[in-house]
């Protein structure tokens, strides 16, 4: 099994995904290998996804994919079992971390202040999503974080483009970022593949330093 610092590893950026239709489950994920990205974040904010990630899984081997927006203890037994390679969870709670901790795959807890930081490196959890980013203090609030707590890596999500991507990868306690502009919305109903395996060509050529 691999563990949550070889997610980070996987690329320099992890597409967050939201599909409200399964039908384009596959031919999304397609794209996204076919532009050089091989790992996505399926979120479960829609009422079919899981049967997405499932689909992603089942039939898209060159690519790993992880469920998001993992709120409760049901919702990340229910991810692994549709084949959920790693669980991302916006933040987290004591019960909610102690039970994802039982389940066989990679964490990626979401942190947003120093003190959920202590919180989850008390578990020896030395992974996590820096959740949200823009809101909560972009790159400069990450830089502050290394100083004292240098052992932590982050993947930072929310509010983050292309343009921004580079400022948090220059950190070197940020890993990846994760990012939704790789399928926007208008692309996937329109079913552009071409166009979202450029994306993912451009987000592909960006470099950590962690």
């Amino acid at each position: 099994m691999a563990d949550a610092a070889s997610i980070l590893a996987v690329s320099p950026v992890i597409p967050v995904v939201t599909i409200e239709d399964p039908s384009h489950a596959v031919p999304l994920a397609r794209a996204l290998v076919d532009g050089g990205i091989r790992i996505i974040e399926l979120t479960l904010r829609t009422g079919t996804a899981l049967d997405s990630l499932r689909m992603i899984a089942d039939e898209v081997p060159d690519i790993l994919v992880g469920a998001g927006t993992i709120l409760t203890p049901a919702q990340a037994e229910t991810a692994v079992s549709a084949g959920a390679s790693f669980l991302v969870s916006p933040g987290v709670t004591p019960g909610l971390l102690r039970h994802m901790l039982t389940l066989d795959v990679p964490l990626l807890p979401g942190v947003a202040t120093v003190g959920e930081v202590m919180a989850v490196l008390e578990h020896g959890l030395k992974v996590m999503k820096f959740f949200p980013a823009g809101p909560a203090g972009g790159p400069p609030y990450l830089s502050a974080i290394g100083a004292p707590i240098p052992q932590v890596q982050f993947c930072p999500t929310g509010g983050i483009s292309l343009a921004s991507a580079p400022d948090y990868l220059k950190l070197p306690n940020v890993a990846c970022v994760g990012g939704s502009w790789l399928t926007p919305r208008s692309l996937v109903e329109a079913g552009d593949w071409t166009a979202i395996s450029e994306l993912a060509r451009e987000a592909s050529a960006l470099q950590s330093q962690a």
